[in-house]
């Protein structure tokens, strides 16, 4: 039997197998640097708006990237659940620098306000007032230089006591610290003495280091720093922790500048050992 003269050619092997789907690994990566750099930028004062974009951004290609994932279509799971933590944490770090900015700005506006009502006041007073009564001595004194552990006292009333300062282990997705940098965390206590609440929001201690460097303040998810809120009644105290990174030849000393309220009190010093 003959095949007719037009008949196609059989394949003894069978068709082809299908192609094979590259896995899809771009948006894992770039939730990732995304979000590291978004917390960078998130720690600092006045770019934390962009910090914030940023770590939006990052939570949205991370979750994009872990659906890809999930589905076989890319391989970086890790880098894309990476970028949605570090979005995240960025998220917070901004939210929390918008409200304490938000309140400091409020809290200046208040006390210009007040200046300018107690200069008009005075324009109006008599040219030769009579003595001064104690709601117009000064709450503030001059800057204090106290050790660690030590309790300086306002002429108000108001306590601020700065504890001795401890080593800290930043955890892995920690902003603010460098690589071979060493962690220091100290406790704030502060004990309103006085007869009226105070703003405590803006009570933010600054850190130089043995050579007079400023330091690095240290966010992580694991309480690095907790920054005061709110307003303190009078008779109640608060507790707020702030990390720090030092580098390793900073000769172990350490300088904290802390004041209860910006422009109504002075901020005292603490200095000492880290050790």
């Amino acid at each position: 039997m003959t095949m007719p003269p037009h008949a196609p050619a059989q394949m003894p092997w069978g068709p082809p197998p299908p192609p094979v789907r590259q896995a899809r690994n771009g948006l894992g990566i770039a939730a990732l640097v995304t979000g590291i750099v978004g917390l960078v930028l998130g720690i600092v004062p006045f770019l934390f708006w962009l910090g914030g974009v940023l770590g939006v951004l990052s939570l949205v290609l991370g979750l994009v990237g872990h659906a890809r994932a999930r589905r076989g279509e890319a391989s970086d799971k890790g880098a894309a659940v990476a970028g949605i933590v570090l979005g995240a944490v960025t998220v917070v770090v901004s939210l929390v620098w918008l409200v304490v900015i938000v309140m400091a700005v409020g809290d200046v506006a208040d006390d210009l306000e007040k200046e300018i009502r107690e200069q008009e006041s005075a324009t109006a007073a008599p040219s030769e007032p009579g003595p001064a009564t104690p709601d117009d001595l000064p709450t503030e004194s001059a800057p204090a230089a106290l050790a660690f552990g030590g309790t300086h006292t306002y002429p108000d009333g108001m306590k601020v006591t700065v504890s001795k300062p401890r080593a800290y282990r930043p955890d892995e997705f920690a902003a603010g610290h460098t690589k071979g940098n060493s962690a220091f965390q100290v406790t704030i206590t502060l004990v309103n003495g006085t007869n009226k609440a105070v703003d405590i929001t803006t009570a933010l201690p600054s850190v130089r280091d043995g050579a007079g460097a400023a330091a690095g303040q240290i966010f992580d998810g694991s309480g690095a720093s907790e920054p005061f809120r709110g307003r303190l009644l009078p008779g109640k105290q608060a507790k707020g922790k702030f990390a720090f990174s030092l580098p390793a030849d900073a000769d172990g000393e350490m300088q904290l500048e802390v004041g209860p309220k910006v422009l109504d009190y002075e901020d005292a010093i603490w200095t000492g050992p880290t050790a």
